[in-house]
């Protein structure tokens, strides 16, 4: 009887191994994830609430990940500049970026790079802004109808800063506007840093804006007019909406972090699994206390729904508005 050659037998089990470990080359890069720095693209100006916010979010998941999160400010085009880096971006998870309002609304009015709902994958919703309208303190009205009444009399000559042509701040007020009958000049800010600065300089009189305003308003600097939710902002018990100030406009606006089109399922996982685990952290939520921002969770299914639902609406309002961009 012929034994096989112990030599051989022991050279083939090396090269079948080999061959496996070689056919699997996958399996190893997605346990490696993440093994690199990952960029969290802000699309607004380094210094005002949104980039305090998604610092907050980025530090917290730099400690959940393992890796560092690098914030990278791309402000301007009414905060759409990271879902148009996601055209460029591979879809290795390693470049996500926030997903404000505006993406769901630009591409409705003007040419842009991209689609929000084929062209982003949408990994999580965590949080949404409070928006409102202020204005200096020794502005000549104090409530929201003085401001009608004050605009009526001196037609054209009240303007108001927002955060972008085409961003909630601007289409709130255009919607308010068109309701109560007035004409304001929107003057453009690339973000709400600047706005503060123009505002509290005396350049602008009113500003309609995220809550970077409420220590302003707090420390008796701005009054704050109106707010533009559902509901009443729990910090400001006292102040009304604009609805409930005689005028049907509400504004919300939920947000999260996107990333390229055709994302590794297990990697989309992996990344929404650290951000929602970010909204226990105290640190990000003493950040969104700060500037009176609600969690609103929504996992990988719904916020990807939302968004198919959120850009036909937006679609809605523009058309309403006269906004629509020519075909």
């Amino acid at each position: 009887m012929t034994h096989p050659n112990p030599n051989r037998r022991q050279a083939l089990s090396l090269a079948a191994g080999g061959a496996a470990l070689l056919a699997a080359p996958s399996l190893f890069a997605q346990d490696k994830f993440p093994s690199r720095p990952i960029t969290l693209i802000a699309p607004w100006p380094a210094g005002g609430s949104s980039d305090a916010i998604m610092r907050a979010f980025g530090q917290s998941a730099s400690k959940i990940l393992g890796v560092p999160v690098v914030i990278e400010n791309k402000p301007g085009v009414g905060g759409t500049l990271g879902a148009s880096a996601m055209m460029q971006a591979k879809p290795d998870g390693y470049t996500v970026t926030q997903l404000p309002l505006g993406i769901y609304r630009l591409p409705h009015m003007q040419n842009m790079p991209f689609n929000p709902v084929t062209d982003i994958t949408h990994i999580v919703c965590l949080t949404g802004y409070t928006f409102g309208i202020a204005c200096t303190a020794d502005a000549p009205f104090k409530n929201l109808k003085e401001l009608v009444a004050y605009a009526k009399a001196n037609p054209g000559k009240l303007e108001y800063g927002h955060t972008g042509t085409g961003t909630t701040p601007h289409l709130a007020i255009e919607e308010f506007s068109e309701k109560a009958g007035i004409k304001l000049n929107p003057i453009p800010f690339k973000g709400s840093a600047e706005i503060m600065q123009a505002i509290l300089g005396g350049h602008i009189r009113v500003m309609s804006g995220t809550t970077e305003f409420a220590p302003h308003v707090q420390s008796g600097k701005l009054r704050l007019l109106a707010t533009l939710g559902s509901q009443r902002n729990k910090a400001f018990p006292d102040v009304p909406t604009v609805k409930e100030s005689g005028w049907d406009t509400i504004t919300e606006s939920p947000f999260g972090i996107g990333g390229p089109k055709n994302m590794d399922p297990a990697v989309v996982k992996v990344l929404h699994d650290a951000f929602k685990a970010t909204l226990d952290d105290p640190e990000v939520k003493a950040a969104l206390d700060k500037f009176f921002q609600p969690t609103i969770y929504m996992n990988t299914a719904d916020y990807t729904a939302y968004a198919q639902r959120t850009f036909a609406a937006e679609k809605a309002t523009i058309e309403r508005l006269g906004l629509a961009k020519k075909s």
